[in-house]
């Protein structure tokens, strides 16, 4: 056991974020308690949402408590100390998390997943007048607002990402016929997914009447007019907005070595780079060895390798690789009980079957940190 610069002999492993691979590490650590092993998760909300369940929230499939991960709750049934406040930096010197209102925390081994913010430097105005999908938690605090001044007879969408297009299926679903929705896109819709992903959201976007309007590239959002690049001009009462991201500001300052668009930079054990003590996973990191999109499934798929990694870094034995896959199974759900389902270059299937095996796929990774 490689001794720790915590209290006594203990191993301090700290957790900041609550996201989805560190909700599995909380779990792992449970399930193979190890002795002089100690957890510790850091994080600014008690409670933190599953994103693969959020179109579901939105269009009323779900309530709140169904699509959220009671973190306090967990902490409690997992053993996991928990620290309630955000964290505002790092001193890899002395091995530090930084706080903005209390005194420092050691650690000898450092994970984050902390997730992305929204980036809409692009657009002049969006900051202070558009819904920003990201974070979740305060999207869905300022959807529930917006709802309550009543139901905009337009509403837009900026970006015709798989979390635009969802999200439109989802507000169709929810405000019913009577606002009319448009997708604004500069890019193809869906572009990452394959050619008969994309047909079948076409057809079920005409089906729900939700418009796409296509070469649109946001530049200014002011009042209830956005304003795309070469002048055209789209009226919504409310807009949203589900473009690019970057990760969180403050983990630039903490000298840590990133992307030029501010995501950590990490190897193949998880580790960021030139950095033997800390781990990053999640939305946001990057593989600089691998690169891949930023989507939640890649989160999921780090948290049993970070889990055996932390452990094994704490006995002083050789971390494993992780490899990202290539290929991954998208189902994006229209918001009318069906889905579509895709991966790789050629499968591509819908149908409320669809839905129902989402349903069941998101429901049973939520079971396991009920903290039953």
């Amino acid at each position: 056991m490689a001794a720790g610069q915590g209290t006594g002999t203990a191993h301090h492993v700290v957790l900041v974020g609550g996201g989805h691979a560190h909700v599995q590490v909380m779990t792992d650590f449970a399930m193979r308690p190890e002795s002089g092993v100690r957890l510790m998760l850091v994080t600014d909300r008690l409670t933190t949402p599953y994103s693969g369940m959020l179109p579901g929230h939105v269009a009323g499939f779900y309530d709140r408590d169904e699509m959220h991960i009671d973190l306090a709750r967990l902490a409690h049934a997992t053993g996991t100390s928990l620290v309630h406040a955000p964290a505002t930096g790092v001193d890899r010197g002395s091995r530090q998390v930084l706080f903005a209102d209390r005194p420092p925390l050691a650690y000898d081994t450092l994970s984050l997943d902390v997730g992305i913010t929204p980036d809409v430097s692009a657009i002049a105005g969006a900051d202070r007048n558009a819904l920003l999908v990201k974070p979740i938690s305060t999207f869905l605090e300022r959807l529930e607002a917006a709802e309550t001044e009543g139901i905009p007879r337009r509403i837009a969408i900026v970006g015709g990402g798989a979390a635009g297009v969802e999200l439109a299926c989802a507000l169709r679903a929810r405000f019913g016929t009577t606002p009319a929705i448009a997708i604004l896109t500069a890019a193809p819709l869906v572009s990452t997914l394959n050619g008969g992903v994309r047909r079948r959201l076409e057809k079920a976007l005409a089906r729900l009447g939700i418009d796409v309007v296509r070469d649109f590239r946001a530049a200014s959002l002011h009042g209830s007019r956005v304003t795309a690049a070469d002048g055209q001009v789209h009226e919504a009462g409310l807009v949203l907005v589900s473009t690019a991201a970057r990760a969180p500001g403050w983990l630039t300052a903490t000298g840590l070595p990133t992307t030029p668009d501010g995501f950590l930079r990490i190897g193949p054990t998880l580790q960021v780079e030139g950095e033997e003590a800390i781990f990053a996973v999640g939305d946001c990191a990057t593989r600089t060895d691998e690169p891949r999109e930023k989507a939640g499934v890649f989160a999921v798929r780090q948290g049993p390798v970070l889990a055996d990694n932390l452990l094994r870094k704490a006995r002083g034995e050789p971390l494993r690789r992780h490899h990202a896959q290539r290929t991954f199974l998208v189902i994006l759900s229209t918001g009318d009980g069906r889905a579509i389902a895709g991966k790789g270059r050629w499968l591509a299937v819908e149908g409320s079957w669809v839905w129902r095996w989402k349903d069941w796929i998101d429901r049973r990774f939520m079971a396991r940190f009920s903290g039953a």
